[in-house]
């Protein structure tokens, strides 16, 4: 390209000082520092990166983008659903509304498997798996030989079939998605890691979650029958079958249903090395053991 042109592409570009601008007129009593959230987000930058580099131009796609993301804002959506994005660990995934929003606790249930694998290759089996940032994460950050996801949600495994083919240079293995309830699809393979952050809500509480929660996640991925249980209990009575010895079983679970979680492991005998622990706000996050 000339210089002529390269002047002429490069005035067809807004600015981000500009379109920063716009966004805040459409966000109106909004806090400025959404429309840098947004544009940082959008172009999967730091979120400092918008205010020390104004006079950069965005092209006409990242700005559609963003004025769409200030629609979804303003029908209450969630920021991630809002921009399209989120990140885990090092990741950053696409999400929309067909999966639920990754949360920081959940990093920390990929930190547990990662120190209780320690030396452990096999397969590692990441069971409701969403937007597949577990499995992408213990494919990318273990040393695991396959890494299989499941999800009973066809628009669940169409997100994270996406997600791992943008993200598939990061990988040290490919993942395998597959559609079916919790473990039915893997019954026949066998695992050193099982990691399930399944649904643990109970249909009466789906009335006391927020909003942006109730209204806007799956309820696929959140309720899980009359005491919240139903999903982590199948899969600690059906993940036994698959681990092999000294294999890992995680899980997220309520804070409140910690200790029933818990309790259902130390009273089935092919479970050992029993423990709760704690995410980074002290909660009773993760219930973890090791197959006999």
């Amino acid at each position: 390209m000339n210089d002529g042109a390269g002047r002429a592409a490069r005035a067809d570009l807004r600015s981000v000082a500009a379109l920063t601008t716009e966004l805040q007129l459409l966000l109106a009593d909004t806090s400025p520092r959404v429309s840098h959230d947004i544009i940082a987000a959008l172009l999967d930058v730091p979120r400092f990166w918008p205010s020390a580099n104004g006079a950069e131009g965005i092209d006409d796609a990242v700005c559609l983008a963003a004025r769409k993301a200030v629609a979804r804002l303003q029908r209450g959506a969630p920021f991630a659903y809002a921009v399209r994005r989120a990140s885990f660990r090092h990741l950053t995934l696409d999400v929309d509304e067909r999966v639920l929003i990754p949360r920081p606790e959940t990093e920390g249930l990929v930190d547990e498997v990662l120190r209780m694998a320690a030396g452990l290759r096999g397969c590692a089996m990441d069971i409701g798996t969403g937007s597949g940032a577990i499995a992408l994460s213990l494919a990318s950050e273990g040393v695991f030989d396959r890494v299989v996801a499941t999800d009973l949600s066809a628009d669940a495994i169409a997100v994270a079939r996406q997600n791992a083919a943008r993200l598939a240079g990061a990988l040290r293995v490919p993942v395998e998605f597959r559609q079916g309830s919790l473990l039915s699809p893997v019954r026949e393979l066998r695992a050193s890691v099982i990691v399930s952050n399944p649904p643990y809500i109970a249909y009466h509480e789906a009335a006391e979650l927020p909003a942006s929660v109730r209204d806007w996640e799956p309820s696929l991925a959140l309720l899980s029958g009359p005491d919240g249980m139903l999903a982590t209990a199948a899969i600690i009575r059906g993940a036994a079958d698959l681990l092999q010895q000294d294999g890992v079983l995680a899980l997220e679970v309520d804070a409140r249903r910690a200790s029933l979680a818990a309790e259902a492991l130390a009273v089935d005998p092919r479970y050992r090395e029993i423990a709760v622990r704690l995410d980074l706000a002290g909660r009773e996050r993760f219930v973890v053991a090791r197959r006999t």
